[in-house]
């Protein structure tokens, strides 16, 4: 079964979509919350989330997927967006999840794509006890660079922000007004401090020819947070979201296999 779900939150509704299984029993089942990345929403590049959703479902796992506010469907305007205003959503919907009829409470797993997967590590290692096993697929712990290539490219006389009114927009990413509060907060940005609070498995999942974050991040996190807990799945020439059916049957084989093992 699959429907459409929506969820308010700071004012707001944020639109998504929920995969449950068919013919379960009356037993709960586990649920997958799915986070997309910077600029995405809750389909993600070539339908990713949707076929990983599909696939979880079809092994007896519930899966959520939303848009965060400010991007895809989801009510607010991208150039709001922040890290910690992310975070917040992740968190309300995990608080959702955990009281949605039918599911396993003891079974939520997070995935998260990019700064998706920023967010799914910066909520599994504020919550560990509300997290049983987390996916990061190419992990943007490394944000805080945006940051710093911009003050690069000011510099350089580079980059010209829009003038909109009762906005700071700090640059037009490809027609999505970047705030500046977003760019911002990156200063501070300090990921793996946070992410180690989770003790939980882990698998994390990385191109080698990611063009957006270097794959090196994927060995970082398991080396300062998760160390042997962590399996850490490299898919050699895959990009940023790969972006071939190789690569998401690749990426959909291992999430299945991490997820739906039974326990």
């Amino acid at each position: 079964m699959q429907k459409a779900i929506v969820l308010e939150h700071r004012g707001m509704t944020m639109r998504g979509m929920l995969h449950f299984p068919d013919g379960q029993s009356d037993q709960p089942v586990p649920a997958v919350i799915l986070f997309h990345g910077f600029t995405g929403n809750k389909l993600e590049p070539h339908r990713l989330f949707l076929k990983i959703s599909r696939a979880l479902a079809a092994a007896g796992l519930a899966c959520f997927r939303f848009d965060f506010l400010g991007s895809g469907e989801s009510d607010g305007d991208f150039e709001d967006m922040t890290l910690s205003g992310e975070v917040s959503d992740a968190n309300a919907i995990l608080d959702m999840v955990k009281s949605y009829p039918g599911i396993d409470t003891d079974r939520v797993n997070l995935l998260g794509l990019s700064m998706g997967g920023l967010v799914a590590s910066l909520v599994a290692g504020t919550r560990p006890s509300d997290v049983h096993r987390l996916v990061l697929m190419a992990p943007a712990a490394t944000m805080y660079r945006i940051a710093a290539e911009l003050d690069r490219k000011r510099a350089a006389g580079e980059i010209d922000a829009p003038e909109i009114e009762g906005k700071d927009v700090a640059y037009d990413n490809a027609g999505n007004l970047v705030g500046l509060s977003f760019v911002n907060e990156l200063r501070h940005l300090d990921a793996y401090s946070v992410a180690k609070g989770y003790d939980g498995p882990v698998l994390l999942v990385h191109g080698t020819r990611d063009e957006a974050v270097p794959y090196q991040v994927s060995h970082e996190y398991k080396e300062k947070c998760y160390g042997d807990k962590a399996t850490l799945h490299i898919i050699e020439g895959a990009d940023h979201t790969f972006n071939s059916y190789a690569w998401e049957t690749d990426v959909i084989y291992s999430v299945l296999e991490f997820l739906a093992q039974p326990e």
